[in-house]
């Protein structure tokens, strides 16, 4: 049996813990994962989300749902380069909450076309989308990665809301970004991952 069991389904999330999981060199094996018919993942996650992942570790199996959690705990468990040193925490769990929450909720809002009122901002957990980008693109002026100048697991999960944006036209194409981008897709580990949902959403689309 691997060492990970990752349920996933190659246009979903999924392509994130994919990317983290080669950047840990985890020996893992994949359960992909129907939208209409979700199996075995209902017993592990109820809420039928994919990613997740299952460590078989120890004698126990230990289940992580949300992509950011599932980037954490792989470098926690088998990549400690990419955790941040002592100096780089504050940065690191920072931008990756950051990623997590108001950026994503600030993406999906706009995504919807749900306005918020200015005078309601106070309610929503990212304020406003400009304010939202426009803190992590500033950010990004100053820092070619989360954590300065080094790489870390951080990366992958605020590099795919930065790749997915660009990708998608959720977040607008700004120097800042693109540079970014062009940094982390260079990645070995990034191209590995993303070879693989290539084909396999190939594949799919052959059968539709």
């Amino acid at each position: 049996m691997a060492e990970y069991t990752f349920y996933t389904n190659p246009m979903s999330r999924g392509q994130i813990v994919r990317w983290a999981l080669h950047e840990a060199g985890a020996d893992y094996e994949q359960v992909l994962v129907d939208w209409a018919a979700k199996g075995d993942l209902l017993k592990v996650n109820p809420m039928g989300k994919v990613p997740t992942i299952v460590h078989h570790h120890g004698g126990h199996d230990h289940v992580v749902t949300e992509a950011a959690a599932i980037c954490h705990y792989l470098a926690e468990m088998s990549a400690p380069d990419l955790l941040p040193r002592d100096h780089e925490k504050a940065d690191y769990f920072r931008w990756l909450f950051f990623a997590a929450g108001p950026l994503e909720q600030a993406v999906v809002a706009k995504s919807m076309g749900w306005e918020v009122k200015p005078e309601r901002e106070g309610m929503a957990g990212f304020g406003n989308y400009d304010r939202t980008v426009d803190a992590l693109d500033g950010w990004l002026s100053a820092h070619d990665y989360v954590c300065g100048g080094r790489f870390t697991m951080a990366d992958v999960y605020v590099g795919s809301a930065v790749d997915w944006g660009l990708q998608f036209g959720s977040i607008p194409t700004r120097a800042n970004f693109e540079a970014y981008a062009n940094r982390f897709r260079n990645r070995e580990a990034y191209q590995a991952g993303k070879a693989i949902d290539g084909q396999l959403i190939a594949e799919m689309q052959a059968k539709a």
